[in-house]
């Protein structure tokens, strides 16, 4: 290592041939290195550089405004999202009304629908028991009916005789015969 150092250390050394050589002392050459670099820089490099620039500089630009007119239209998109949200909220909301309403609706007619059920099975309940007490009734008179008149054959064959038994029969079949004809 000792002999890589020693040829960096002695290049300063080095005479000089008359044209051409090194400078190795470092305060006095890097300021005039850096002002021949950056002149050599600046003349060919400005045309370059200047061009490199606005290129980047219309990028820049260019992507500022796809990026503008990307941000109107999804501003624009966002507003008709939030119309179509709006509109989308009125409707469930009217739907929920219609909904609510519709089932009170439904609710009435379903009461009044049972209320009318109940009324008629109580008109039909009443009517059952008025054919049923009818019915009873009618049995009642045909029992009474069938033992009065047992009852009075009863008396009738006990106090009748023959003969006036007869003339009751014909009596009752003259009547029946009078009745049929004035029904005809």
């Amino acid at each position: 290592m000792k002999n890589v150092t020693d040829s960096f250390v002695s290049l300063g050394y080095w005479p000089s041939a008359g044209s051409f050589g090194l400078n190795t002392d470092i305060l006095a050459t890097n300021p005039i290195n850096l002002s021949v670099v950056i002149g050599v820089l600046i003349f060919f490099g400005k045309g370059v550089l200047s061009d490199l620039l606005d290129n980047r500089k219309q990028r820049i630009l260019n992507t500022i405004r796809n990026s503008e007119e990307l941000r109107g239209g999804a501003i624009e998109q966002l507003e008709k999202a939030r119309a179509r949200l709006r509109k989308v909220e009125m409707e469930a909301d009217q739907f929920r009304v219609n909904g609510y309403s519709e089932i009170e609706r439904e609710k009435l007619n379903l009461i009044n629908s049972t209320y009318k059920t109940l009324e008629q099975l109580e008109n039909y309940k009443n009517e059952t028991i008025q054919f049923e007490q009818q019915r009873a009734i009618n049995q009642v008179r045909q029992r009474v009916f069938q033992q009065a008149l047992q009852g009075a054959l009863g008396t009738l064959n006990s106090c009748l005789t023959n003969e006036l038994h007869l003339r009751t029969i014909s009596a009752n079949i003259g009547m029946l015969g009078a009745m049929k004809e004035i029904t005809d």
